[in-house]
């Protein structure tokens, strides 16, 4: 059941390994990139109490020497202060340029250990341990490192890529349903902006996905997987077509920092409703059928997931306090926003061509509903 998808970046490159068990392996597997049978692992409260173990275990059965610093879980730790907590502790482990920094975690421990894997000592390599859906199908793979800011996310960071990643896919076993759909919100994103036959098997198979079925999972992060791969070996630092990745992040970042990036709106959730928004904003610039939106609707519908704007508690602000918050988007370029659009499920592009008056259209009615 394990596959393995490489990531073609010339000497940067890396494979993923995705399946079940891979934190019993890791030793095996990361013990190729040691130069001393030592690692430094930067993870979360959560995840230390569940998968911390395992991991020691799987490195002590190549002799690895393990080290851990856990940090407090949730968004809010994708800042400075721990940020900087985290490169002092790596600095008195008395890390090394040739050594591995271990992220194991979900998205935001890989995204805060990248960075400091990226600055410490000018660089030293890192390998990713995704714990959470949204972790292996989507900010493990690609190089994307980073913390977040008071005038957005992800406003400060780098790309290092890692040197491995290893999507162990019986750990999702542990997450919470709402957290899994929240990661296949990412996973519904690869089908719509690139590949209408994952999509459609999505629809037929993402009950097994939630369910648990062990070789609809792998397979769903495979797919998921694949597709960043391709994207990235084109695209690497999102001049051109990685920009397709963010299919309705443009909506979910300004959704996120609207609700102050709590738990009232998960990421993969703004993901969800943000694809919605992106199709039926597509939808009326007459881009693709009025049909399309409303089976990206569906199909989240059935699978449990938020859908629209309603379906976020609390108050939101207005339409265009909303716009206001999508200038702060990394996306902007002299000015203008681009959104990646659609012509149909799997057919997404990028464009600066979407009239302002169009998206507070689409933002008042979604808000007027909710």
């Amino acid at each position: 059941m394990l596959q393995s998808v490489h990531v073609e970046l010339g000497e940067r490159s890396y494979d993923v390994e995705i399946g079940p068990e891979l934190l019993a392996q890791s030793g095996a597997r990361i013990a190729p990139l040691l130069h001393r049978p030592k690692v430094a692992v930067l993870t979360d409260e959560n995840v230390a109490a569940l998968h911390l173990g395992a991991l020691r275990d799987g490195l002590a059965t190549a002799g690895i020497e393990m080290s851990s610093l856990a940090l407090p879980a949730g968004e809010a730790t994708k800042s400075w202060p721990h940020f900087e907590r985290a490169v002092e502790w790596l600095l008195a482990e008395k890390v090394e340029r040739r050594d591995v920094v271990i992220a194991l975690g979900g998205g935001v421990i890989g995204d805060l250990a990248g960075f400091a894997a990226a600055v410490l000592r000018r660089g030293v390599r890192f390998v990713q341990i995704p714990t959470s859906l949204l972790a292996q199908v989507d900010s493990s793979v690609g190089g994307k490192t980073g913390i977040n800011a008071p005038q957005g996310k992800n406003l400060i960071g780098a790309f290092h890529q890692p040197s491995l990643v290893l999507a162990d896919t019986s750990v999702l076993a542990t997450m919470t349903q709402r957290d899994f759909l929240s990661g296949y919100g990412e996973v519904v994103k690869y089908g719509l902006l690139g590949d209408a036959a994952f999509f459609e098997w999505l629809e037929v198979n993402g009950p097994d996905v939630a369910g648990g079925d062990m070789a609809a999972r792998v397979r769903a992060v495979t797919r998921s997987v694949q597709m960043k791969a391709e994207i990235v070996a084109r695209d690497e630092t999102e001049q051109g077509d990685r920009a397709l990745l963010n299919l309705g992040h443009t909506f979910c970042h300004a959704l996120e920092a609207a609700t102050g990036y709590s738990d009232r709106l998960l990421h993969g959730e703004g993901v969800a409703i943000g694809c919605a928004l992106a199709f039926e904003l597509s939808s009326r610039l007459g881009l693709c059928s009025q049909e399309d939106p409303s089976r990206v609707r569906a199909h989240l519908r059935d699978m449990g997931m938020k859908t629209d704007l309603g379906d976020i508690p609390g108050e939101l602000p207005g339409a265009g306090a909303l716009v206001d918050l999508m200038a702060q988007d990394k996306k902007v370029i002299d000015g203008q926003l681009r959104f990646i659009l659609a012509r149909g499920i799997g057919q997404a592009f990028v464009t600066s061509e979407v009239p302002r008056e169009a998206v507070l259209s689409v933002l008042k009615d979604a808000l007027a509903t909710a």
